[in-house]
């Protein structure tokens, strides 16, 4: 058991180690080249992520199957809410929402709330993956995408002790951290997720990187660019989980909590049970 939980974290450290160097070693180098075209950028190294990517949560998947007996139930509920999300993103491209607003963050954050860390980010990952495939939205940005939404669901259990201090389980005062929790990263999802191609992007000398300047020089000039850029359309983003989260929160969550109870058990043998 306790080689099983050292592997299953090994796993999910590595992954989020190769996101985050992904997503900087472009600030390291000597040069780069400044592509005209946003979807461009990593256009080399993108398919060999997205294939380590993908083998790391089905890695994860095997892991967690034979982990305990709850376990295979626990994937087959991650395929079932993959699906419906993978669906929710279908109909958004279908009719497109306000700015950044997208459907799929609530299911993300109130999973990973519940369902624990390990599990968000999963949903995270593997619901930008399927959906990409239903609607054609396969491109270098596919794994970076995978990569934030996972750590939005990974972050989500860091919700539970404020809700504690609170005594807020299963009332509004839950819902409201929650929608804070899913507001702040309706921002933070936008931020990195620039920093795929920000390297790489030509414009206003004082809105973009250039090899070798002080970090700090970075920070203000990436401030510059996002705020020109981004800002706006990531406060639909924003605005909208928070929306969700207070239109269907309290449900969910008691969904999520009595799968969760349902399926997750250890199972004992006959014996240490003194049967």
């Amino acid at each position: 058991m306790m080689r099983a939980a050292i592997t299953r974290w090994v796993i999910y450290l590595t992954s989020a180690s190769i996101g985050v160097i992904a997503f900087l070693y472009p600030f390291f180098l000597p040069m780069l080249p400044k592509e005209a075209v946003m979807g461009s950028a990593h256009a080399q190294d993108a398919p060999l992520l997205l294939t380590v990517l993908v083998g790391i949560c089905f890695a994860a998947l095997l892991v967690e199957a034979q982990a305990q007996a709850g376990s295979a139930k626990m994937i087959a509920l991650l395929g079932v809410l993959v699906s419906i999300n993978a669906l929710l993103r279908f109909v958004e491209v279908a009719a497109p929402g306000p700015g950044g607003f997208s459907p799929i963050f609530f299911l993300i954050a109130t999973t990973g709330y519940v369902m624990g860390g390990r599990f968000g980010f999963l949903m995270g990952a593997l619901t930008l993956f399927v959906s990409a495939l239903i609607t054609g939205g396969v491109g270098p940005w596919l794994p970076y995408q995978m990569f934030t939404a996972g750590w939005m669901g990974m972050s989500a259990p860091l919700c539970r002790p404020a809700v504690r201090v609170l005594r807020g389980e299963g009332t509004w005062r839950e819902v409201v951290v929650l929608a804070l929790f899913a507001g702040v990263w309706g921002l933070v999802y936008g931020a990195i997720m620039n920093l795929w191609f920000w390297p790489y992007a030509v414009g206003p000398q004082e809105q973009h990187w250039q090899p070798g300047m002080h970090w700090t020089d970075g920070v203000m000039r990436y401030a510059a660019f996002y705020l020109a850029t981004s800002l706006a359309w990531d406060a639909m983003r924003l605005a909208g989980n928070m929306l969700l989260m207070f239109a269907f929160a309290l449900p969910t969550l008691r969904v999520l909590r009595r799968f969760q109870q349902r399926f997750t058990f250890t199972y004992r043998p006959m014996e240490q049970v003194g049967i």
